[in-house]
Formats: C-alpha cells, sequence, structure tokens
C-alpha cells in the first residue's frame, strides 16, 4: 500500500471507527460534553442523531473510552446490533451486565435477574448505562421494552439509563404516537451536523498527523493535502466524514499508483468520479443551477413582454 511511499505509520483514512483518529471538532466536541454531562446527571434517555456518515459510531466508542477516566463508578453496556426483538434485547442486556444465565430461563425471570443486578450494582454505588448504536432500527416492540426497564428506579435516581445513536429515521420513528411515553423521557439529544470546510481542512490534517506521529521530524505529512485540496475534498464530500475518508483515501492511491508524492486537483477529480454518493451531489447540483437558469429565463421573458 502507499503508507511507506508517503511516509506514514498507519492507514489515515480508514472508514474503520478508530478513536486514536478522534478529531474534537465543534460538532463531536459538543455532542461529548451533551453526553457526559447528561450521564452526571443521571438522565434517563439521552439520544445523537446525525446523516450515515457523520461519525455517530466514532463518537459512540469513543464516549465507552470515555467513561472509565471521567465516570469510574459507572458500568456500561454497548449494543452495536440494534435488530432486536424484546426477547433478544433483554438477553443482550443480561449479557453485557455479565450474568450467567441458563438458556431455559424464561422471559420474566431474565428480567428479575436484570433488576435484581441493576438493584445490587446501585447499592454497590455503581450506575449503568445501555448504549445502542444505530438504535433507528429498533421495532416498536423493543423500543417498549427499552421505555419498561427505565421504569427501575430508586426514590432518587434511576437505575438505567440509555443512549441511543441514530440516523434522522430515529426522530421520525420516535414522533410516532405509539412511543409518545419514551419520546418524554429524552431530556437530552444532539443533531451531528457535518463539518464546515474549514473543519474538513483540520479534519484532514489532523489524520494525517496521527498517522504519521511516529515518524520523527516527517515535515512532510501536514503538507500532502494543500489547503485547496481540502477546500475541494469539503465540497465534493458535503462536509461527511466518511466521505472524506473516501475521498483522501482514493487520492493518495492514484497519486500512489502514479509514483508522484505531490498532491494535486487531477487526483481530486479521479478520486470525485470514482466515488458515488459525490456524483450524486455533483449531479444534484447541476439540476439545481439548470432549474435556477431555467426560472430566470422564463422570468426574463415574461418581464420583456410586459414591457411591450
Amino acid at each position: 500500500m502507499y503508507l511507506s511511499f508517503f511516509n506514514l505509520k498507519e492507514m489515515p483514512f480508514s472508514l474503520t471507527p478508530n478513536t486514536d483518529f478522534f478529531c474534537a471538532l465543534e460538532p463531536h466536541n459538543e455532542a461529548m460534553q451533551v453526553l457526559l454531562t447528561a450521564l452526571n446527571m443521571g438522565e434517563g434517555f439521552i439520544k445523537v442523531t446525525g446523516e450515515v456518515g457523520t461519525g455517530k459510531t466514532l463518537l459512540c466508542r469513543k464516549l465507552l473510552n470515555s467513561l472509565p477516566k471521567n465516570m469510574v463508578n459507572m458500568v456500561s453496556a454497548y449494543l452495536p446490533n440494534s435488530y432486536l426483538n424484546p426477547e433478544e434485547l433483554r438477553w443482550a442486556f443480561a449479557s453485557e451486565l455479565g450474568l450467567e444465565l441458563d438458556e431455559q430461563l424464561d422471559q420474566q425471570a431474565l428480567i428479575q435477574k436484570i433488576q435484581h443486578k441493576l438493584l445490587e450494582l446501585h447499592q454497590n454505588g455503581q450506575s449503568v448505562v445501555l448504549i445502542i448504536d444505530e438504535a433507528q432500527c429498533l421495532s416498536w416492540d423493543t423500543l417498549e421494552a427499552l421505555r419498561l426497564f427505565t421504569n427501575l428506579e430508586t426514590e432518587s435516581k434511576k437505575l438505567l439509563q440509555v443512549v441511543l445513536f441514530g440516523q434522522p429515521e430515529l426522530d421520525e420513528k420516535l414522533a410516532n404516537e405509539r412511543v409518545r411515553q419514551l419520546r418524554q423521557r429524552i431530556s437530552f439529544s444532539y443533531k451531528l451536523r457535518p463539518m464546515n470546510d474549514s473543519e474538513v481542512v483540520h479534519y484532514i490534517q489532523h489524520r494525517l498527523s496521527i498517522a504519521g506521529k511516529y515518524e520523527q521530524g516527517n515535515d512532510c505529512i501536514p503538507n500532502l493535502f494543500s489547503t485547496n485540496l481540502g477546500l475541494q475534498i469539503a465540497k465534493a464530500s458535503r462536509g461527511i466524514p466518511r466521505l472524506v475518508n473516501l475521498l483522501c483515501h482514493k487520492v493518495l492511491l492514484q497519486a500512489f499508483g502514479e509514483g508522484a508524492q505531490a498532491l494535486n486537483a487531477k487526483h481530486i477529480k479521479a478520486a470525485i468520479k470514482d466515488t458515488e454518493d459525490c456524483k450524486e451531489s455533483n449531479n444534484n447540483l447541476l439540476l439545481i443551477t439548470t432549474s435556477i437558469l431555467v426560472s430566470a429565463f422564463v422570468a426574463g421573458i415574461w418581464l420583456w413582454r410586459q414591457v411591450l
């Protein structure tokens, strides 16, 4: 691959959500602060939504890594797969809590064991947070089962907090009257936005710095992508981190294939052309521009006739 060619130690633009590459830009930093504040206050439900590729899973894993040092008395349970019916949700949650269970256990007995475990942890001064990724996939019945879990509380504190990470479809689902009781329990929410142009430029340089940080005196790392090239990436990606990673990776591959250590606009254009979502964006922009021009032309003809 191109690592040694560009004096890199790690893949800088891998799509795998590696928390070592977490970039504390405004949207992600604000989201993290909201999450930690809400968890510290002991709120029941917390929700983070964002478009595909905006970094929800990375933020989720960053939160999991941050809990031990920020909240030493908090036990975390993480469910990356939300395609679960109520029974599967209970089994998965029990497993995350470390319960050893008989497979023949009925659902009522399972719920009781979970309740006893939550009470035991509370008596030991520990809080529990259940973190669910891709929460937009939760079924209506599973959402209701989740709500019932949060009914468990003492006179002063919830025994369980829930953090939901999901795409905008999660907001649409929670707007339904069927889950209004759960919706009213969401005390904190945050919507991740795409990066702006300057944030994309910083994001690219940040990831390159992390990928090459073990190379002493490696001055070429920050200059691989100039500001102008970074701005072109920002425009094509619409500020979506996953698309930025994909485009930058393809740019480096293109340059490596040519034996060129200096990146240029030709490499950017080739990467954009090879990336479906970016091509779609360009086509949409063309359609919008064409529509505006046609509307202006029609309006011009109408005004000309009025004058005559």
